[in-house]
Protein backbone atom coordinates (compact mmCIF):
# COMPACT_ATOMS: atom_id res chain seq x y z
CA UNK A 1 0.00 0.00 0.00
CA UNK A 2 1.72 3.43 -0.85
CA UNK A 3 2.69 5.88 1.91
CA UNK A 4 0.45 9.13 1.29
CA UNK A 5 1.47 11.79 -0.24
CA UNK A 6 2.64 14.44 2.71
CA UNK A 7 1.09 17.67 2.68
CA UNK A 8 1.17 20.84 4.91
CA UNK A 9 -0.04 20.05 8.12
CA UNK A 10 -2.04 23.85 8.07
CA UNK A 11 -3.16 23.11 4.67
CA UNK A 12 -7.28 22.90 4.63
CA UNK A 13 -6.92 20.90 8.18
CA UNK A 14 -6.11 23.44 10.76
CA UNK A 15 -10.31 23.36 11.86
CA UNK A 16 -9.83 19.19 11.92
CA UNK A 17 -6.29 19.70 13.99
CA UNK A 18 -8.06 21.58 16.42
CA UNK A 19 -11.39 19.15 16.75
CA UNK A 20 -8.44 16.47 17.37
CA UNK A 21 -6.41 18.44 19.90
CA UNK A 22 -9.63 19.32 22.06
CA UNK A 23 -10.60 16.56 22.06
CA UNK A 24 -7.98 14.70 23.51
CA UNK A 25 -7.98 16.84 26.31
CA UNK A 26 -11.07 16.11 27.36
CA UNK A 27 -10.31 12.04 27.66
CA UNK A 28 -8.65 12.00 30.93
CA UNK A 29 -9.56 15.26 32.72
CA UNK A 30 -13.23 14.04 34.09
CA UNK A 31 -10.95 11.04 35.80
CA UNK A 32 -8.58 12.48 37.32
CA UNK A 33 -10.95 15.16 38.96
CA UNK A 34 -12.91 13.83 41.29
CA UNK A 35 -10.51 11.98 44.06
CA UNK A 36 -8.78 14.81 44.97
CA UNK A 37 -12.33 16.81 46.48
CA UNK A 38 -13.46 13.39 47.64
CA UNK A 39 -13.83 14.99 51.09
CA UNK A 40 -15.32 18.04 49.71
CA UNK A 41 -18.00 16.09 47.98
CA UNK A 42 -18.72 13.75 51.00
CA UNK A 43 -19.93 17.09 52.78
CA UNK A 44 -22.69 16.86 50.58
CA UNK A 45 -23.30 13.57 48.96
CA UNK A 46 -22.82 10.35 51.27
CA UNK A 47 -19.40 8.51 49.89
CA UNK A 48 -18.21 5.81 52.21
CA UNK A 49 -14.83 3.81 51.14
CA UNK A 50 -17.13 1.25 48.66
CA UNK A 51 -18.53 4.37 46.38
CA UNK A 52 -15.28 5.37 45.98
CA UNK A 53 -13.86 2.40 44.79
CA UNK A 54 -16.79 1.86 42.30
CA UNK A 55 -16.00 5.55 40.83
CA UNK A 56 -12.47 4.26 40.59
CA UNK A 57 -13.68 1.46 38.27
CA UNK A 58 -16.24 3.14 36.20
CA UNK A 59 -13.80 5.00 34.14
CA UNK A 60 -12.40 1.77 32.69
CA UNK A 61 -15.69 -0.16 32.46
CA UNK A 62 -17.12 2.61 30.62
CA UNK A 63 -14.22 2.55 27.95
CA UNK A 64 -14.06 -0.98 27.52
CA UNK A 65 -17.98 -1.12 26.73
CA UNK A 66 -17.60 1.81 24.15
CA UNK A 67 -15.27 -0.48 22.24
CA UNK A 68 -18.57 -2.43 21.89
CA UNK A 69 -20.71 0.17 20.58
CA UNK A 70 -18.77 2.87 19.44
CA UNK A 71 -18.02 1.13 15.82
CA UNK A 72 -22.07 0.38 15.34
CA UNK A 73 -22.79 4.42 16.53
CA UNK A 74 -19.96 5.60 14.02
CA UNK A 75 -21.36 3.01 10.89
CA UNK A 76 -24.82 4.39 11.40
CA UNK A 77 -24.35 8.02 12.16
CA UNK A 78 -20.73 8.89 10.53
CA UNK A 79 -17.67 9.35 12.07
CA UNK A 80 -18.14 13.45 13.01
CA UNK A 81 -21.98 12.63 14.29
CA UNK A 82 -20.94 10.35 16.47
CA UNK A 83 -18.05 12.76 17.93
CA UNK A 84 -20.71 15.52 17.68
CA UNK A 85 -22.75 13.30 20.23
CA UNK A 86 -19.82 12.29 22.39
CA UNK A 87 -18.74 15.97 23.15
CA UNK A 88 -22.41 16.93 24.09
CA UNK A 89 -22.40 13.86 26.58
CA UNK A 90 -18.99 15.20 28.21
CA UNK A 91 -20.66 18.26 28.25
CA UNK A 92 -24.08 17.04 30.16
CA UNK A 93 -21.49 14.83 32.33
CA UNK A 94 -19.79 16.87 34.43
CA UNK A 95 -22.77 19.42 34.61
CA UNK A 96 -24.97 16.51 35.85
CA UNK A 97 -22.42 15.47 38.58
CA UNK A 98 -21.59 19.13 39.83
CA UNK A 99 -25.41 19.46 40.30
CA UNK A 100 -25.63 16.17 42.57
CA UNK A 101 -27.50 15.81 45.36
CA UNK A 102 -27.45 12.12 46.06
CA UNK A 103 -24.92 9.02 45.19
CA UNK A 104 -26.83 8.44 42.72
CA UNK A 105 -27.05 11.79 40.82
CA UNK A 106 -23.16 11.66 41.10
CA UNK A 107 -22.62 7.92 39.94
CA UNK A 108 -25.20 9.09 36.65
CA UNK A 109 -23.10 11.99 36.06
CA UNK A 110 -19.76 10.07 36.21
CA UNK A 111 -20.77 7.35 33.99
CA UNK A 112 -22.34 9.74 31.19
CA UNK A 113 -19.24 11.79 31.33
CA UNK A 114 -17.34 8.41 31.11
CA UNK A 115 -19.30 6.82 28.03
CA UNK A 116 -18.49 9.98 26.28
CA UNK A 117 -14.91 9.73 26.95
CA UNK A 118 -15.10 6.65 26.16
CA UNK A 119 -16.33 6.94 22.49
CA UNK A 120 -13.65 9.63 22.30
CA UNK A 121 -10.97 7.29 22.89
CA UNK A 122 -12.33 4.86 20.25
CA UNK A 123 -12.75 7.16 17.48
CA UNK A 124 -9.97 9.33 17.68
CA UNK A 125 -7.12 7.16 16.15
CA UNK A 126 -9.80 6.78 12.87
CA UNK A 127 -9.94 10.33 12.94
CA UNK A 128 -6.03 11.05 12.47
CA UNK A 129 -6.70 8.54 9.43
CA UNK A 130 -9.28 10.35 7.87
CA UNK A 131 -8.07 14.58 8.08
CA UNK A 132 -4.29 12.87 8.75
CA UNK A 133 -3.05 9.94 6.70
CA UNK A 134 0.06 11.72 5.79
CA UNK A 135 1.44 12.50 9.68
CA UNK A 136 -0.13 9.77 11.68
CA UNK A 137 3.03 9.69 14.08
CA UNK A 138 3.04 13.39 14.35
CA UNK A 139 -0.40 13.74 15.21
CA UNK A 140 -0.87 10.31 17.64
CA UNK A 141 2.29 12.01 19.28
CA UNK A 142 0.65 15.19 19.84
CA UNK A 143 -2.56 13.13 21.12
CA UNK A 144 -1.52 11.05 23.38
CA UNK A 145 0.77 13.70 24.94
CA UNK A 146 -2.19 15.95 25.56
CA UNK A 147 -3.95 13.10 27.03
CA UNK A 148 -1.19 12.92 29.65
CA UNK A 149 -1.40 16.64 30.06
CA UNK A 150 -5.21 15.96 31.14
CA UNK A 151 -4.48 13.31 33.87
CA UNK A 152 -1.73 15.28 35.18
CA UNK A 153 -3.46 18.92 35.23
CA UNK A 154 -7.21 18.06 37.13
CA UNK A 155 -5.69 16.82 40.67
CA UNK A 156 -3.18 19.61 40.49
CA UNK A 157 -5.93 22.28 40.62
CA UNK A 158 -8.99 20.51 41.56
CA UNK A 159 -8.74 21.41 45.46
CA UNK A 160 -7.43 25.11 45.23
CA UNK A 161 -10.32 25.57 43.28
CA UNK A 162 -13.14 23.96 45.59
CA UNK A 163 -11.10 25.78 48.12
CA UNK A 164 -12.25 28.92 46.48
CA UNK A 165 -15.16 28.71 44.75
CA UNK A 166 -16.59 24.76 45.62
CA UNK A 167 -16.54 21.20 44.80
CA UNK A 168 -19.33 21.81 42.25
CA UNK A 169 -17.69 24.32 40.27
CA UNK A 170 -14.39 21.91 40.66
CA UNK A 171 -16.51 19.42 38.92
CA UNK A 172 -18.40 21.87 36.46
CA UNK A 173 -15.61 23.57 34.75
CA UNK A 174 -14.46 20.41 33.27
CA UNK A 175 -17.15 20.71 30.59
CA UNK A 176 -15.82 24.07 29.31
CA UNK A 177 -13.23 21.97 27.18
CA UNK A 178 -16.13 19.63 26.06
CA UNK A 179 -17.67 22.96 24.51
CA UNK A 180 -14.80 24.09 23.58
CA UNK A 181 -14.09 20.69 21.57
CA UNK A 182 -17.81 20.24 20.28
CA UNK A 183 -17.03 23.32 18.17
CA UNK A 184 -15.54 22.16 16.14
CA UNK A 185 -16.51 18.84 15.54
CA UNK A 186 -19.30 20.30 14.80
CA UNK A 187 -18.61 22.76 12.21
CA UNK A 188 -16.78 19.43 10.77
CA UNK A 189 -19.81 17.33 11.01
CA UNK A 190 -22.25 20.25 8.98
CA UNK A 191 -19.38 21.01 6.29
CA UNK A 192 -19.58 16.99 5.38
CA UNK A 193 -23.32 16.99 5.13
CA UNK A 194 -23.21 20.24 2.98
CA UNK A 195 -20.48 18.34 1.05
CA UNK A 196 -22.34 15.03 0.94
CA UNK A 197 -25.49 16.98 0.00
CA UNK A 198 -24.28 18.91 -2.61
CA UNK A 199 -22.55 15.51 -4.22
CA UNK A 200 -25.68 13.72 -4.47
CA UNK A 201 -27.19 17.45 -5.88
CA UNK A 202 -25.10 16.80 -8.76
CA UNK A 203 -25.66 13.25 -9.16
CA UNK A 204 -22.26 12.35 -7.01
CA UNK A 205 -22.59 9.35 -4.42
CA UNK A 206 -23.95 11.78 -1.40
CA UNK A 207 -22.94 10.04 1.67
CA UNK A 208 -21.28 7.01 1.09
CA UNK A 209 -22.93 3.79 2.47
CA UNK A 210 -22.17 2.29 5.71
CA UNK A 211 -18.79 0.01 5.89
CA UNK A 212 -18.32 -2.86 8.31
CA UNK A 213 -15.19 -4.75 9.11
CA UNK A 214 -16.81 -8.08 9.72
CA UNK A 215 -16.05 -9.14 13.61
CA UNK A 216 -15.04 -12.79 12.49
CA UNK A 217 -12.08 -11.24 10.50
CA UNK A 218 -10.84 -9.41 13.68
CA UNK A 219 -11.33 -12.64 15.89
CA UNK A 220 -9.05 -14.46 13.22
CA UNK A 221 -6.59 -11.80 13.06
CA UNK A 222 -3.04 -12.79 15.08
CA UNK A 223 -2.45 -8.89 14.61
CA UNK A 224 -5.77 -7.82 16.46
CA UNK A 225 -5.18 -10.11 19.10
CA UNK A 226 -1.34 -9.28 19.54
CA UNK A 227 -2.64 -5.42 20.23
CA UNK A 228 -5.18 -6.15 22.46
CA UNK A 229 -2.36 -8.26 24.73
CA UNK A 230 -0.23 -5.02 24.25
CA UNK A 231 -3.07 -2.44 24.76
CA UNK A 232 -4.37 -4.81 27.81
CA UNK A 233 -1.31 -5.16 29.70
CA UNK A 234 -0.49 -1.26 29.34
CA UNK A 235 -4.26 -0.23 30.67
CA UNK A 236 -3.89 -2.93 33.47
CA UNK A 237 -0.97 -1.73 34.47
CA UNK A 238 -1.43 2.01 34.47
CA UNK A 239 -4.62 1.63 36.51
CA UNK A 240 -2.93 -0.63 38.48
CA UNK A 241 -0.41 1.86 39.52
CA UNK A 242 -2.45 4.70 40.13
CA UNK A 243 -4.92 2.63 42.32
CA UNK A 244 -2.14 1.25 44.69
CA UNK A 245 1.47 2.42 44.02
CA UNK A 246 1.77 4.96 47.14
CA UNK A 247 0.05 2.43 49.26
CA UNK A 248 2.57 -0.36 47.99
CA UNK A 249 5.62 2.15 48.19
CA UNK A 250 4.46 3.15 52.39
CA UNK A 251 4.08 -0.58 53.22
CA UNK A 252 6.68 -2.03 50.99
CA UNK A 253 9.55 0.31 50.56
CA UNK A 254 9.24 2.18 53.84
CA UNK A 255 8.47 5.74 52.28
CA UNK A 256 6.49 8.69 53.77
CA UNK A 257 3.17 9.12 52.43
CA UNK A 258 4.58 12.51 50.96
CA UNK A 259 7.11 10.41 49.05
CA UNK A 260 4.80 8.10 47.76
CA UNK A 261 2.90 10.98 46.60
CA UNK A 262 5.55 11.96 44.74
CA UNK A 263 6.86 9.17 43.36
CA UNK A 264 3.13 8.35 41.95
CA UNK A 265 3.62 12.02 39.96
CA UNK A 266 6.74 10.65 39.11
CA UNK A 267 5.20 7.48 37.84
CA UNK A 268 2.98 9.81 35.72
CA UNK A 269 5.16 12.53 34.25
CA UNK A 270 6.98 9.37 32.72
CA UNK A 271 5.16 9.13 29.95
CA UNK A 272 5.19 12.88 28.80
CA UNK A 273 8.58 11.59 26.80
CA UNK A 274 7.24 8.85 26.26
CA UNK A 275 3.64 10.39 24.17
CA UNK A 276 6.38 12.62 22.19
CA UNK A 277 8.69 10.31 20.83
CA UNK A 278 7.16 6.80 20.62
CA UNK A 279 4.49 7.38 18.24
CA UNK A 280 6.84 8.76 15.70
CA UNK A 281 9.38 6.49 16.09
CA UNK A 282 6.57 3.47 16.04
CA UNK A 283 5.61 5.34 12.40
CA UNK A 284 8.71 5.39 11.06
CA UNK A 285 9.94 1.69 12.12
CA UNK A 286 9.91 -1.02 9.86
CA UNK A 287 8.78 -3.11 12.71
CA UNK A 288 7.18 -1.99 16.31
CA UNK A 289 8.84 -5.22 17.82
CA UNK A 290 11.89 -3.50 19.06
CA UNK A 291 9.10 -0.65 21.09
CA UNK A 292 7.74 -3.37 22.89
CA UNK A 293 10.52 -5.38 23.76
CA UNK A 294 11.94 -2.44 25.65
CA UNK A 295 8.28 -1.55 27.08
CA UNK A 296 8.29 -5.28 28.70
CA UNK A 297 12.02 -5.19 29.72
CA UNK A 298 11.18 -1.74 31.24
CA UNK A 299 8.02 -3.05 33.45
CA UNK A 300 9.95 -6.14 34.48
CA UNK A 301 13.06 -4.48 35.39
CA UNK A 302 10.80 -1.74 37.80
CA UNK A 303 8.65 -5.00 39.26
CA UNK A 304 12.26 -6.86 40.30
CA UNK A 305 13.35 -3.87 41.38
CA UNK A 306 10.46 -3.35 44.04
CA UNK A 307 10.28 -6.84 44.87
CA UNK A 308 14.13 -7.92 45.71
CA UNK A 309 15.05 -4.40 46.28
CA UNK A 310 12.47 -1.90 47.31
CA UNK A 311 13.97 0.52 49.72
CA UNK A 312 16.90 0.60 47.23
CA UNK A 313 17.21 3.06 44.10
CA UNK A 314 12.91 3.51 44.53
CA UNK A 315 13.04 6.34 41.76
CA UNK A 316 14.73 3.95 39.71
CA UNK A 317 12.38 1.29 40.19
CA UNK A 318 9.02 3.83 39.66
CA UNK A 319 10.81 5.47 36.77
CA UNK A 320 11.24 2.02 34.88
CA UNK A 321 7.95 0.75 35.75
CA UNK A 322 5.90 3.70 34.70
CA UNK A 323 8.34 3.80 30.94
CA UNK A 324 6.55 0.51 30.47
CA UNK A 325 3.48 2.12 29.50
CA UNK A 326 5.24 3.41 25.76
CA UNK A 327 3.30 0.11 24.50
CA UNK A 328 0.16 2.07 24.99
CA UNK A 329 0.80 4.87 22.29
CA UNK A 330 2.44 2.22 20.25
CA UNK A 331 -0.93 0.83 20.13
CA UNK A 332 -2.50 4.03 19.19
CA UNK A 333 -0.25 4.07 15.83
CA UNK A 334 -1.23 0.30 15.09
CA UNK A 335 -4.73 1.14 14.89
CA UNK A 336 -3.82 3.05 12.25
CA UNK A 337 -0.86 1.36 10.07
CA UNK A 338 -2.24 -2.08 10.58
CA UNK A 339 -5.62 -0.95 8.48
CA UNK A 340 -6.08 -0.28 4.89
CA UNK A 341 -9.65 1.85 5.78
CA UNK A 342 -10.83 4.00 8.11
CA UNK A 343 -13.96 1.19 8.40
CA UNK A 344 -10.54 -0.88 9.56
CA UNK A 345 -9.42 1.61 11.81
CA UNK A 346 -12.75 2.04 13.96
CA UNK A 347 -13.21 -1.52 14.38
CA UNK A 348 -9.69 -2.27 15.14
CA UNK A 349 -9.89 0.67 17.79
CA UNK A 350 -13.41 -0.69 19.28
CA UNK A 351 -11.74 -4.25 19.27
CA UNK A 352 -8.36 -3.65 20.93
CA UNK A 353 -10.05 -0.54 23.39
CA UNK A 354 -12.94 -2.38 24.74
CA UNK A 355 -11.05 -6.21 25.41
CA UNK A 356 -7.98 -3.95 26.75
CA UNK A 357 -9.79 -1.46 28.83
CA UNK A 358 -11.54 -4.89 30.16
CA UNK A 359 -8.10 -5.98 31.76
CA UNK A 360 -7.85 -2.34 33.03
CA UNK A 361 -10.74 -2.39 35.32
CA UNK A 362 -9.65 -6.22 36.39
CA UNK A 363 -5.84 -5.20 36.94
CA UNK A 364 -6.97 -3.14 40.19
CA UNK A 365 -9.30 -5.91 41.66
CA UNK A 366 -7.01 -8.56 41.43
CA UNK A 367 -3.67 -7.32 43.12
CA UNK A 368 -6.43 -5.79 45.64
CA UNK A 369 -7.24 -9.47 46.28
CA UNK A 370 -3.60 -10.70 46.53
CA UNK A 371 -2.44 -8.31 48.74
CA UNK A 372 -5.61 -9.32 51.16
CA UNK A 373 -5.25 -13.09 50.79
CA UNK A 374 -1.39 -12.96 51.34
CA UNK A 375 -0.81 -9.72 53.59
CA UNK A 376 2.02 -8.62 51.60
CA UNK A 377 2.98 -7.39 48.41
CA UNK A 378 5.28 -9.91 47.27
CA UNK A 379 2.12 -11.49 45.08
CA UNK A 380 1.10 -8.27 43.45
CA UNK A 381 4.41 -7.58 42.43
CA UNK A 382 5.40 -10.73 41.20
CA UNK A 383 1.66 -10.69 39.07
CA UNK A 384 2.76 -8.02 37.79
CA UNK A 385 5.77 -8.50 36.26
CA UNK A 386 4.55 -11.74 34.47
CA UNK A 387 1.70 -9.46 32.94
CA UNK A 388 4.66 -6.94 31.96
CA UNK A 389 6.19 -10.15 29.91
CA UNK A 390 3.56 -10.43 27.75
CA UNK A 391 4.19 -8.25 25.40
CA UNK A 392 7.22 -10.12 23.96
CA UNK A 393 4.57 -12.99 22.92
CA UNK A 394 2.91 -9.87 20.96
CA UNK A 395 5.92 -8.19 19.74
CA UNK A 396 6.95 -11.12 18.40
CA UNK A 397 3.34 -11.29 16.20
CA UNK A 398 3.82 -7.95 15.37
CA UNK A 399 7.18 -8.25 14.22
CA UNK A 400 6.05 -8.79 10.72
CA UNK A 401 3.87 -6.38 8.59
CA UNK A 402 -0.03 -7.63 8.00
CA UNK A 403 -3.55 -6.03 7.89
CA UNK A 404 -6.70 -6.66 9.79
CA UNK A 405 -8.77 -5.28 6.90
CA UNK A 406 -7.77 -7.98 4.56
CA UNK A 407 -7.96 -11.33 4.82
CA UNK A 408 -3.99 -12.15 5.65
CA UNK A 409 -4.62 -9.76 8.20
Amino acid sequence: MPEPRRRPLWAGRTLALAAILLLALNLRSAVAALSPIAAFIAEDVPLDALALGVLGMLAPVAFASCGLFAPALTRRFGLEATLVGACVVMLAGPLLRASAGSSAVLFAGTALTFLGMGVGNVLLPPAVKRYFPDRIGALTAAYATLLAVSTTIPPAIAVPLAEATSWRVSLAVWGVFALCALVPWAVLWARGRRSARAEAAAGGPGVPAPQRLPARRLRSSLVAWAMVLTFGVSSLNAYTMFAWLPQLLIEHAGVTAATAGALLAVYSFTGFPMSLAVPVLAARMRSVAPLIYVGSLCFVSGYLGLLLAPETATLLWVVLAGAGPLIFPVVLVLINTRTRTPAGSVALSGFTQGLGYTAGALGPLVVSLLHEGTGDWSAPLIFLLITGCLPVIAGFVLRKPGYVDEPSG
